[in-house]
Parts: C-alpha cells; structure tokens; sequence
C-alpha cells in the first residue's frame, strides 16, 4: 500500500447525504461522511482521500461539495501506507439483532443466537449502518417463512447471505457483487465464519447469465444504493420467482416512493417498511405470475452501486 492524504472539512447531514449518495464526485478520491455529534443536523465532517498530496485546487473541489464550511480551514493530513477502509471501521462495537450477533473482533457472544465475526476490511458491510442491521431485523422477521432459493445483490462483506444461510440451511443461496474484491472478502468470511453452500458470482446486478440461469429466486435481497435500485428494479423483478420475497435496502426515507413506484411498475406490492433514522428498508411481495420484462434494461443509475452500506 501507498502514502495517501485525507483533506477534512466540517459539513451538514445534507451535504453529508448529498455526498454519500452521488455516483462519484471528485476524480480518484474517496469520500467519507461521519456525524460528529449523534442526531445533530449541523455537526458532521466530510473526509477525502486521495493517492498524491493534493494542490489548492483539489482542495477547492472538496471544499465546493460542503458550502456550509464556508472559508473555514481545511486539514490536511498524511496518511502512511495503511489500509484506511479497515482503520475506519476498526474498534465498532458488537451488534445485536434477532437471532444474530456481529462483532469486527474479539467479543463475549450471548447464548442461544448465531455470531458472525466480520473484521473490518476491504469491504463495506459489517451490519452496523442502518440499511445492513434493518436487513438482518428483516430477515430474521421472515424466519417462520421457508424460502428454497435466495440471492443477495450487493454483498459486501457477505453477511447478509450468511444470514440467510443460518435461516434456511437448505436453501440454495447465491451472493453477488460487482466488486471483485468484495467476493475475496466474502469467501474469506464464510471461510472465517464456517458458512457453505453460497454461490459467489461477481456481477453488474442481475443480467449475468450465472445469476439468470439459477432464477426464480423466492428471496431477493438488494441492499445498495437508490439510483441503482430504482435502476435494476426490471431485473431483479425478473428474477424474482411468484410471489417472492424481495427486501431492498439503502435508499433514504425520502428516497422510498421513487423506490416503490419502480417496483410497483414491475408488478411488486409494498408489504413492510422498517425506517431506522434516515433510512428505510423495505420489503415487497413479487407479482404472482413472473415478471417479463417489456424492453431492454436502462443501465441509468447504476454507476457506483457498489458502495454497499
């Protein structure tokens, strides 16, 4: 790993959703958010990182994208050649839900629930934004339910197929990602985690024939972002058997009637809404009869749908 550099600049929530959101907003850098203050709109701060030492210029670009900074001084800091993805989420603390327990380290596991260690690392997904920890709520909801065949899109670190994995050992489960790396990751973690059986396919969302040939799925799980949902809502509609089970997660509360109505378009019936702050995770009921799609598919929104949450 190289040197980098992280150009900081304090922001609103807005902007920081504004940012988080946005398909790719600076050239070879990468963009985080962090709320400085819990549940304060005001207090929150933009970080970039980027390979070289950056100019004024690159400074002014990152400063464009947080108004509110105002001509407050950016801080400019070098980074040695560390892995800064792991370094952000090192040190998370273990997560509850339902019938499952994730913690990114050592930790006392409570009696009678399923613990996934998760480390921090190359990818993102260790449950604790609230797009991930309200999949798992959801998922652990449907428990009763029996589901023969499921495929999640967006992986990640792979633990939301390993959820469902625990849920429905029988089940043929195939797990996703258009980021290699991602699938590194997420075999390293069903290796780490002892999880069999999941087909790993790395894929732009669900038109690769290895993803077509295995439909109908009877669970599809989405968690990525809205523009690629709203995006790729024929295609995983066209995967989903009759009467599936769809969960879709990482868009905004805001963000959710563009979400439904694209779904709505393809024959899907909103069932549940989980909102946990800002966010909502969904859960729709396929049509019962098998979606088919009427033209070719619209690859608009789909640019940066890898930033799993």
């Amino acid at each position: 790993m190289s040197d980098s550099w992280k150009i900081s600049l304090p922001c609103t929530r807005a902007e920081a959703e504004a940012i988080d959101m946005a398909d790719e907003l600076i050239a070879g850098a990468v963009l985080m958010t962090t709320e400085e203050v819990e549940d304060d709109r005001e207090h929150w701060r933009l970080d970039a990182y980027v390979e070289a030492e950056p100019d004024a210029a690159l400074v002014a670009q990152v400063r464009a994208l947080v108004p509110s900074a105002g001509d407050r001084p950016a801080t400019v800091t070098h980074l040695p050649p560390e892995d800064w993805v792991t370094l952000s989420q090192a040190g998370l603390e273990p997560l509850s839900v339902g019938r499952f327990f994730v913690h990114s380290g050592a930790a006392t596991v409570p009696a009678d629930v399923r613990a996934f260690h998760i480390p921090a690392g190359r990818a993102f997904g260790t449950g604790h934004h609230e797009t991930t920890s309200g999949c798992l709520a959801m998922l652990d909801g449907l428990a009763e339910r029996r589901f023969a065949s499921a495929i999640d899109v967006g992986t990640g670190t792979g633990l939301l197929a390993f959820a469902v994995a625990h849920l429905w050992p029988q089940a043929r489960i195939v797990a996703t990602d258009i980021d290699p790396v991602a699938i590194e990751v997420t075999a390293e973690n069903a290796a780490l985690n002892q999880v069999e059986g999941i087909d790993l396919i790395v894929a732009d969302g669900a038109l690769a024939d290895s993803i077509t040939e295995r439909a109908p799925y009877d669970l599809v799980i989405a968690n990525i972002l809205a523009g690629p949902l709203v995006s790729m809502a024929p295609e995983l509609a066209a995967i989903a058997g009759p009467s599936a089970t769809i969960v879709l997660a990482g868009l905004l509360e805001t963000q959710r009637a563009e979400v439904v109505a694209a779904y709505q378009a393809c024959g899907c019936t909103l069932e549940a809404v989980d909102r946990r702050g800002d966010w909502s995770v969904l859960r729709l009921t396929a049509g019962a009869e098998r979606f088919v799609p009427a033209g070719p598919f619209d690859p608009k929104g789909r640019d940066g749908w890898a930033l799993d949450l």
